[in-house]
């Protein structure tokens, strides 16, 4: 009975991950496409060619997405992992009411997100532009970041704490040299989760971006309503690559830290 549970389990994951990563391969594929068409008509790098020498108009979007994750991810990670510590080691009045404030990010549709936070910003005068796109991105991924890292906290050895505190450490020195160390690698994968959904965000992205801010997101799109190109198979392919790689020198940074 075990073993065909056993069984079960693995066909539904491997039938997973094809319908997963099956579309990726595909792309990634007919990024070497001679044709237009998703007819293969032979091997070229024709795309890629394209991508580098005319295609000012997708890098200069590809680096205003990667300026507001690197931006949005630094400051939601910061303010994040300071409210993950404050909620877990210290005592106040609101901090349930701020714990269940902090989820309504992650259940809310994005698109209500988007459309409250063009509100506000039509309200207090902010123009749309890069900037609304990195406040927009900092606001939605700081409960991400919150909640990893009070994940890692959770498993926290309050005794190190006492410990510190019978050696003579101060509060500052205690969240400096105890606690945010034991807390990198929540804080780091908090950061890295921050960077994915703000490269990814197009929903409040569309409603918070002004002129001249478009990010790579809405570029494709504003591609895509005119017909696919395959430019668009090789920047996929160029990012699905980047995102490997960064993985792997992440996880070998971290078994080399940790």
């Amino acid at each position: 009975m075990r073993k065909k549970s056993f069984s079960f389990s693995l066909f539904v994951f491997v039938l997973t991950m094809i319908f997963f990563y099956t579309p990726i391969i595909i792309l990634f594929v007919f990024s070497f496409n001679s044709s237009k068409t998703m007819n293969w008509q032979g091997f070229s790098l024709v795309w890629y060619k394209k991508l580098f020498t005319d295609s000012a108009d997708i890098w200069r979007s590809f680096g205003n997405s990667i300026i507001v994750a690197l931006s949005s991810s630094a400051v939601a990670t910061f303010i994040g992992t300071l409210g993950a510590i404050g909620i877990r080691w210290y005592k106040f009045r609101s901090k349930r009411f701020i714990e269940i404030i902090s989820y309504l990010p992650l259940v809310l549709p994005d698109i209500i997100i988007g459309v409250s936070l063009l509100i506000m910003f039509s309200l207090v005068k902010i123009k749309l532009s890069l900037f609304t796109i990195f406040l927009a991105h900092a606001t939605f991924n700081i409960p991400y970041v919150l909640f990893i890292v009070l994940s890692r906290l959770d498993e926290f050895d309050s005794t190190i704490l006492e410990a510190a505190k019978d050696l003579g450490a101060s509060e500052i020195q205690t969240l400096l040299k105890v606690i945010i160390p034991i807390s990198v690698p929540g804080i780091i994968a908090g950061f890295l989760m921050s960077m994915t959904l703000s490269l990814d965000d197009f929903v409040i992205t569309f409603f918070v971006s002004g002129p001249g801010s478009s990010t790579l997101p809405l570029h494709i799109y504003s591609m895509i309503r005119f017909g696919v190109s395959p430019v668009i198979n090789a920047i996929s392919a160029v990012m699905i690559i980047g995102t490997i790689l960064l993985a792997v020198l992440t996880r070998r940074f971290y078994k080399y830290m940790f």
